[in-house]
């Protein structure tokens, strides 16, 4: 089993914010999600549909939709689409670190 390191603000002020303050619970699985497949993968981006985050947390499509879309206003992650077609590639922030 591979051990994820986590940076402690995600689980001590991030998961407040956005399950608490946001209230998207959803929000915050997704940023872990993606969390785990860049930095937890040592990546600097990764390529995924909706679809995929929505099979990795158990969350709805459209929940998903929300979430990210609530990420980026948040500016927690960025979503680039290289060609039309294919799914977009996440890149997520750490905005704490300065």
């Amino acid at each position: 089993m591979q051990t994820l390191s986590l940076d402690s603000h995600v689980v001590d002020a991030l998961m407040r914010d956005l399950a608490g303050h946001d209230r998207s619970p959803a929000a915050f699985l997704a940023f872990l999600w993606l969390w785990r497949h860049t930095h937890g993968a040592a990546k600097a981006n990764f390529g995924a549909s909706l679809q995929d985050i929505a099979y990795g947390t158990g969350l709805s499509k459209s929940a998903v939709q929300a979430a990210v879309r609530r990420l980026k206003t948040r500016q927690l992650i960025a979503a680039e689409r290289t060609v039309a077609t294919h799914a977009p590639l996440y890149r997520v922030f750490t905005p704490w670190r300065g």
